[in-house]
């Protein structure tokens, strides 16, 4: 952005200078909710943006690991204080502080990353995803491979809506394979914000149980709770059960359930990241949702048992879902009951 007028000398700034204002220098931070980096997800994803982005304009990012969710707004008033100028928060618990700090600091640029923008704030760029068509692909894969004809979900909480997206949009896309698939979700609600995605314990058992009940795909969405659930899917796979992960390519984040992972219903978080901060850095950065792109995570080691025409089916999907000639019917978020 670029200032309408400098300050007098007896005019003090009640906010962090703009990129221009400071003489084109840059500084971007990055806030993380509480699952904080080495989340093998989310968090993660985004920092990895975060540095491609700070390596491409030649500057050094700094990141607040957040351990508690009452200093959300805390940890983003550190980085406005310290005159950080493109500020990155994760996840969909951080809107509400995102969208206070940036009406009370218009000239700061913020990228709330997986932050649905229901009202259009100039300098919030909302980076979002069409969760519902990765989840959707994840379900046409799972129940198109399942011998049982169970498949089965382990969530965060339903309450955010990029994960009951996921959760239906897999629902939807195993019907679709398969209208007898036995779908079983089940989010992580009976806890908090703190909890909900930080139960790897949690994750593992619950999976653990369908497995033993029959289901042979397990899907992993909810952060550490989810990752749980690949590592159970690895301690059963002389059953031959498989896991689908979320978010990044899990393959590459989650070495221990590698054997047994299939694909991961893939958000190209660091590229979407990277993109926005450059263009936060060039003035263009535009307010409001931006759309970043989905699909699904290489298979593998696994490849051999997605068949040729299955996975010539699958590429077909995504480009009607992208084109949007196929619809999933989920719709934004969880109906009121």
């Amino acid at each position: 952005a670029e200032p309408t007028a400098a300050p007098t000398a007896a005019a003090e700034p009640t906010a962090a200078p703009t990129a221009a204002a400071a003489g084109g220098a840059i500084k971007i931070g990055m806030v993380t909710d509480i699952a904080k980096l080495g989340d093998k997800s989310f968090n993660d994803s985004a920092w990895a943006g975060v540095q491609m982005a700070a390596k491409e304009l030649g500057v050094e990012p700094k990141v607040i690991e957040t351990t508690d969710p009452n200093d959300y707004e805390k940890n983003i008033g550190q980085f406005v204080s310290e005159g950080y100028n493109v500020i990155v928060t994760v996840g969909f618990a951080l809107a509400e502080a995102t969208n206070t700090a940036a009406k009370a600091n218009p000239e700061i640029k913020f990228i709330g990353v997986d932050q649905f923008q229901a009202d259009t704030i100039p300098n919030v760029a909302g980076l979002v995803f069409n969760e519902d068509q990765a989840g959707y692909l994840a379900g046409y894969l799972a129940a198109s491979l399942s011998k049982s004809g169970k498949i089965g979900a382990i969530l965060g909480t339903d309450a955010v809506p990029p994960v009951w997206r996921f959760g239906e949009g897999y629902r939807a896309g195993a019907k679709a394979a398969k209208a007898s698939t036995d779908v079983q979700t089940v989010y992580h609600n009976d806890v908090g914000f703190d909890k909900t995605f930080s139960d790897p314990e949690w994750g593992k058992a619950t999976a653990l149980s369908m497995i033993d009940k029959g289901v042979d795909v397990v899907f992993g969405a909810g952060g550490r709770t989810g990752n749980g659930a690949l590592l159970a899917a690895a301690e059963r796979k002389d059953k031959g059960v498989m896991a689908i992960g979320v978010d990044t390519d899990q393959y590459l984040t989650v070495p221990e359930a590698k054997d047994v992972l299939l694909s991961s219903a893939f958000k190209i978080l660091d590229k979407g990241t990277a993109d926005l901060i450059v263009a936060a850095s060039k003035g263009s950065l535009k307010g409001g949702n931006n759309f970043g792109e989905v699909g699904l995570a290489p298979f593998h080691d696994l490849d051999s048992k997605v068949p040729a025409d299955l996975k010539t089916k699958l590429e077909d999907i995504r480009k009607q879902l992208l084109d949007g000639t196929l619809k999933t019917d989920v719709p934004p978020a969880k109906p009121a009951s």
